[in-house]
């Protein structure tokens, strides 16, 4: 997983107002395929000749000129990169998972819930949730002998809440309401070397700059810009198993599970014939 539009606990960021944190469920034995394809894609993109060191960062390959290794590059031939990227969902069968969050809302609500971290912080508050949805979608989807791990990027200023979130979510607390299906959590080593924290990212600002369009944050941008984003949105969306909230069991868990439904960004109804999405 990975997140975009994090700005910590300010939730008055004019220019991120939508937080995502989210990326995609690869089964151990599609690894290696997905490696393969995702090469396969970048080097065709590149002519076979890949940057050296090359990273793929969704910001710079969507920035308006490019940056980095897309400074310059066509728009049309990056916006088919994005899409060749995100087909590999469908083609491998790989599903996703997000939590979105619209920080002015986050603002204005409160919850009477003994959460481990400050649940004002966007990560934070999706994180704990996420692990909640990933254990529910490892138990209920992938069969009995099936178990999770997640990798995400490293957040430095947040990483004491995040192994404090997983510890109090494994070991602490009625056992019947502890996570199960998760037996370990990892950082990437190098994220050049891990094409699906790279695939995460440019999931997770797709999702994030498609929610921004939809609740009235970029009118200013082309219709054709918006149409693209939804695009994306849909493929992304396609691929999650479960759209309402996962619930957690357990004290007060009705007061969290109604909170959650409440500051979870969700874009309008008919919002594909809005924009003309097939």
């Amino acid at each position: 997983m990975d997140e975009s539009g994090c700005t910590g606990a300010n939730l008055e960021d004019a220019n991120q107002p939508i937080f995502v944190l989210g990326g995609i469920s690869v089964a151990d034995q599609k690894w290696n395929n997905t490696q393969t394809a995702y090469s396969k894609i970048i080097s065709s993109y590149f002519d076979g000749n890949i940057p050296e060191d090359f990273e793929l960062h969704s910001l710079e390959l969507l920035s308006p000129k490019g940056e980095g290794p897309f400074a310059g590059h066509d728009i049309e031939k990056r916006l088919q990169l994005v899409r060749d990227v995100l087909g590999l969902l469908d083609e491998l069968g790989h599903d996703a998972f997000f939590c979105a969050i619209e920080k002015e809302v986050l603002n204005g609500r409160e919850c009477d819930f003994d959460f481990q971290f400050d649940y004002k912080t966007p990560y934070l508050c999706s994180f704990d949730y996420l692990v909640t949805y990933i254990n529910w979608h490892v138990k209920k989807n992938l069969g009995h002998t099936a178990r999770g791990l997640i990798v995400l990027d490293e957040k430095d200023n947040l990483h004491a809440d995040i192994e404090r979130i997983v510890h109090s979510r494994r070991f602490e607390g009625a056992a019947a309401h502890r996570v199960k299906w998760i037996v370990e959590f990892s950082y990437p080593v190098d994220s050049r070397k891990n094409p699906m924290i790279q695939i995460s990212d440019l999931v997770a600002l797709c999702l994030r700059r498609f929610l921004e369009i939809d609740k009235g944050y970029r009118d200013e941008w082309p219709d054709v810009v918006k149409k693209f984003y939804a695009e994306c949105y849909k493929t992304i969306d396609s691929r999650v198993r479960r759209k309402k909230i996962v619930e957690r069991t357990g004290k007060k868990s009705k007061n969290l599970n109604d909170f959650m439904a409440e500051i979870q960004c969700k874009p309008r109804t008919r919002w594909k014939n809005h924009y003309g999405v097939q």
